[in-house]
């Protein structure tokens, strides 16, 4: 069974990002949904791995995966967790 990958970065100076993916780590967290994660800051073969995954040469954390398929950045995921759709969005369900 394919297991739900969060890419993220421990070492940013972005706000903004940081609260992102503390984010995403809590409801992750509270809906008890087991996850991975990815340090790009601490390996760039993960980076590159998560912007193939992505399709984009330039993207950046925090993104979600499930094995090799795609779910989405935070925007994505933030729209999934409004309509109640998350297991749907990370391909659970």
């Amino acid at each position: 069974m394919a297991k739900v990958q969060y890419y993220y970065s421990s070492i940013t100076g972005n706000l903004e990002m940081k609260k992102k993916q503390q984010k995403i780590e809590m409801i992750l967290d509270g809906k008890k949904i087991a996850y991975e994660k990815v340090d790009i800051a601490a390996d760039e073969e993960s980076k590159k791995r998560m912007r193939e995954l992505c399709g984009d040469p330039k993207a950046l954390p925090p993104q979600l995966c499930n094995g090799d398929e795609y779910c989405g950045g935070y925007d994505a995921f933030e729209v999934a967790v409004e309509d109640e759709e998350l297991e749907k969005f990370l391909k659970l369900a």
